[in-house]
């Protein structure tokens, strides 16, 4: 008995099931399951999609220490391809958030290839140079729309079989794919892949001279990060019915990186809560329109000068948990 209970502990410490982690992860799914009887599912819908951006950008940028200026290329293309999948091609909703995930994989290696080697300033300038550069492809690329984008996307059944035309329906569907793709990224943070990324984070001159090709892992990380992105992508233009060029623009990456600093940089939870907190914020400061803009800018400053840790951040490390 003593054995199985030993095993089980270290099976649950190697997993990063701690109290505190396993309350939060019990949380988030109450949060998920009630959630679209307390507020409206078209809102949270946005939230979940967002939420899973920011998860993807922040393994690359809290568990590599990666800055990426130009992640919202894998998510205005996996949103554009996706979107297109469904609308010309007839793909169900699985199929067409699959290809847009395949979108930003594949953008992902080539613009990983090239960004990772350099490192630093140079490697955020290069992602925003070719973020840039997809912007203008959407631009003038015909199957993009240009300036109207793609607009009327039907929702597509689930497996041809389940319709998504209801909101509750498209809402569950938004969630199993947050919820798998989030779990995915807690499994790889806490993986012997994962450490090896964050021992890269904390000290990469001595992740090569314990023979770790650091090249490689980084590679891996931006891929998968990238193909998290094109997933959310896409989800969010199935279940919203529309791919513009707001998604690939670069204020989308600006606003990816402040919901991972207001909720906390290399916390499993913070990109949720960041997504949370500036979602709302968007929708009740609204009738203030371009002062939101203002407020935000105020909330990053405050964030980087007094909460460095994040909201997440801070209250794990004022409570002493791993969050």
């Amino acid at each position: 008995m003593t054995v199985a209970v030993d095993v089980e502990s270290r099976l649950m410490a190697r997993l990063g099931l701690t109290p505190a982690m396993t309350v939060a992860m019990a949380a988030l799914i109450v949060f998920l399951l009630v959630g679209p009887f307390v507020f409206y599912p078209v809102f949270l819908m946005k939230i979940l999609c967002f939420a899973l951006f920011a998860c993807a950008f922040n393994l690359l940028i809290g568990y590599v220490g990666l800055l990426s200026f130009g992640h919202a290329a894998y998510f205005g293309f996996g949103s554009y391809v996706a979107a297109y999948a469904a609308k010309k091609w007839g793909f169900t909703a699985e199929a067409s958030i699959l290809i847009g995930g395949l979108t930003g994989c594949i953008l992902g290696t080539v613009f990983g290839w090239l960004a990772i080697r350099r490192s630093g300033l140079y490697f955020a300038m290069i992602t925003l140079a070719l973020a840039q550069m997809m912007f203008f492809v959407a631009l003038q690329a015909p199957f993009t729309g240009g300036e109207d984008g793609l607009q009327n996307v039907p929702r597509p059944a689930i497996l041809g079989l389940i319709p998504t035309t209801s909101d509750m329906n498209a809402y569950w569907l938004v969630a199993t794919v947050f919820l798998i793709f989030f779990l995915l990224v807690y499994r790889i943070v806490h993986s012997p892949f994962g450490q090896v990324l964050k021992g890269i984070r904390e000290n990469e001159p001595r992740a090569i001279s314990l023979g770790y090709n650091v090249d490689r892992y980084k590679l891996l990380a931006f891929i998968i990060s990238a193909t998290i992105s094109g997933i959310a992508g896409g989800t969010k233009a199935i279940v919203f019915g529309l791919a513009t060029l707001t998604d690939v623009h670069f204020q989308m990456s600006g606003n990816v990186l402040l919901m991972t600093l207001v909720g906390g940089l290399g916390t499993i939870f913070g990109p949720v809560v960041g997504s949370i907190v500036l979602t709302f914020m968007e929708l009740y400061l609204a009738h203030i329109a371009d002062w939101v803009v203002v407020i935000r800018g105020v909330i990053f400053v405050a964030c980087v000068l007094l909460f460095r840790k994040g909201i997440v951040g801070t209250v794990a490390a004022r409570l002493k948990i791993n969050l």
